[in-house]
């Protein structure tokens, strides 16, 4: 479960966030809208350890983010979130099954038991008979579906996506929620979806307003 409570983060004597609370389940989709400005990011920085709340409790499967150092709070990163990104973020100097793999890596898993779990997430994305591949001769689309991909390949508690769909055409905009959607639902992790797009956030169980009050929805 991740836990958010009376979470407040200001930057330079400006609240951002005041007040914020929110509880996610196992299995559980939520997409959270807003306008430019108003803490997305922020807020998914803070889920994600890259930032610090100024007060409230912020926990992942009764983890409390404040009893963690730096270095633990990267362990939690790397073990149990996925991330899935606008810009993709696939490496251009690694093959899809290399990229894929990478989290594992990471984690100090190498060898034919992590080629073949980066070798199944790319079949779920319907892109195993591209593995070897170089992501220069792929597609927007066909990126992001790696993305989803190398997310997941982890078995992540909760994947975190950034306005995934962004930098996509309508078309592979509405393949890649419905992967992402069903691979979350599937491996039973917790989604968080920032967008602006109302679009994109009717694929989620539910949507979370995010407004200078704090969550809506």
């Amino acid at each position: 479960m991740l836990e958010i409570s009376d979470l407040h983060r200001q930057f330079n004597g400006r609240p951002v966030l005041q007040a914020l609370s929110m509880q996610l389940q196992p299995g559980e989709y939520v997409a959270i809208t807003g306008e430019s400005g108003v803490g997305k990011s922020t807020l998914l920085n803070l889920i994600a350890g890259l930032d610090r709340p100024d007060s409230g409790r912020l926990a992942l499967d009764g983890a409390d983010y404040a009893g963690l150092d730096e270095n633990a709070l990267t362990r939690l990163r790397r073990d149990k979130l996925g991330f899935v990104f606008q810009a993709f973020h696939i490496l251009p100097h690694l093959t899809l099954r290399q990229n894929v793999v990478l989290p594992l890596w990471l984690k100090g898993q190498d060898g034919a038991a992590a080629n073949r779990q980066a070798e199944r997430l790319l079949d779920a994305v319907g892109l195993a008979d591209r593995a070897e591949s170089w992501p220069r001769e792929l597609s927007g689309g066909e990126m992001q579906r790696v993305a989803i991909a190398r997310a997941l390949v982890h078995e992540p508690r909760l994947v975190l996506a950034d306005e995934p769909t962004g930098n996509l055409d309508p078309t592979n905009a509405a393949k890649v929620l419905a992967l992402l959607t069903e691979s979350i639902r599937a491996s039973g992790a917790m989604g968080i979806l920032v967008t602006h797009s109302p679009e994109a956030a009717k694929s989620a169980d539910r949507v979370l307003h995010l407004t200078s009050e704090g969550l809506v929805g």
